[in-house]
């Protein structure tokens, strides 16, 4: 494994970490045991950057974790965020303060290694937020703060209430919106970038050719990049990787997360897998070297432009970028 640094978390953090939500059934069943034998690869590789959220399976990804992680916390660095309420964000410092406390007794931990706000609550002033996370590491629960999907003004404004470690927003071969201006002002104001979904939530495997593709119950129905329409084309968008993939002697996720971990030393994905032999998979990317031109060429193969439907579903789009 090789690691990183986030902002001015003082922590060696492996470059790649995991995305905990697939670990619980959203994308599909899940089983436990086969998600918590993956967990433990991953440490034994060398991973200790573990991401989860209270939203996720309504806490039982965090319940799940907190057995997992039993006897083994020192081994993590481990995160997990707040304030999505199916569709509501909620940031009132009261609830901050509410929601951490639960999160720290679901996860079975004294203490939240990096604690996310979710979703920016427009109706909350992010300095009161903010305000409420700090007094949260002056006590000792948490450790580093951060955010998710936040818009530029808001990331300043929440940096100069507190120092932010790391903004936690999707980006990935085929979802690069942040690289006009949200990436920059991060490495301006020296805050991490951790980069979920940095396999398309599952496109840029290279294992999906249609609907049929997802199991019954499966999220991505409702996401309408995964609807018909618009999946038959973003399946052809991303058959160019497949080449490249072959050609590199590599997969195609290990191309696609090889791909994002050349965007900067400041960058750790999260990618997401219940499965042992696919966590370990995407962590073997670490050793994959590309040149300047293999990186503009594998840039230029998935046209980010051509994507067909939001990447999330309508409703939830307000919550993004405030």
């Amino acid at each position: 494994m090789k690691y990183r640094k986030l902002g001015h978390c003082d922590v060696d953090i492996s470059a790649i970490g995991l995305g905990g939500m697939a670990m619980t059934s959203i994308y599909g069943a899940a089983n436990e045991d086969e998600a918590v034998s993956a967990l433990q690869a991953g440490i034994d590789a060398g991973m200790n950057f573990i991401d989860t959220s209270d939203a996720y399976g309504g806490g039982k990804n965090e319940e799940m974790l907190g057995r997992a992680l039993a006897g083994q916390r020192d081994k993590v660095f481990l995160a997990t965020k707040f304030g999505n309420l199916g569709g509501r964000a909620d940031g009132r410092p009261e609830y901050v303060i509410e929601a951490c406390d639960k999160s720290l007794s679901r996860l079975n931990t004294d203490v939240i290694d990096l604690f996310f706000q979710h979703r920016v609550d427009k109706d909350v002033p992010i300095e009161d937020t903010v305000g409420a996370m700090a007094r949260l590491v002056e006590q000792g629960k948490v450790r580093y703060l951060g955010l998710s999907e936040a818009g530029p003004e808001t990331i300043r404004r929440a940096h100069a209430t507190h120092p932010i470690a790391a903004l936690q927003t999707e980006y990935s071969l085929w979802t690069r919106f942040v690289e006009d201006e949200i990436l920059p002002l991060c490495r301006e104001l020296n805050i991490g970038f951790v980069a979920y979904s940095p396999l398309g939530r599952g496109m840029l495997t290279g294992t999906i050719d249609g609907a049929h593709s997802l199991a019954e119950g499966d999220r991505r129905h409702d996401h309408p990049r995964f609807q018909a329409g618009n999946i038959e084309a973003n399946v052809a968008i991303v058959q160019p990787l497949k080449e490249l993939a072959a050609a590199k002697g590599v997969s195609v996720p290990q191309l696609a997360i090889a791909w994002l971990l050349h965007q900067g030393e400041d960058i750790v994905p999260i990618p997401g897998t219940k499965r042992t032999a696919h966590l370990l998979e995407n962590i073997a990317a670490v050793d994959i070297s590309l040149s300047e031109e293999d990186v503009r060429e594998i840039g230029a193969a998935v046209k980010a432009d051509a994507v067909s439907g939001t990447r999330y579903p309508e409703k939830q789009l307000g919550g993004l970028s405030i």
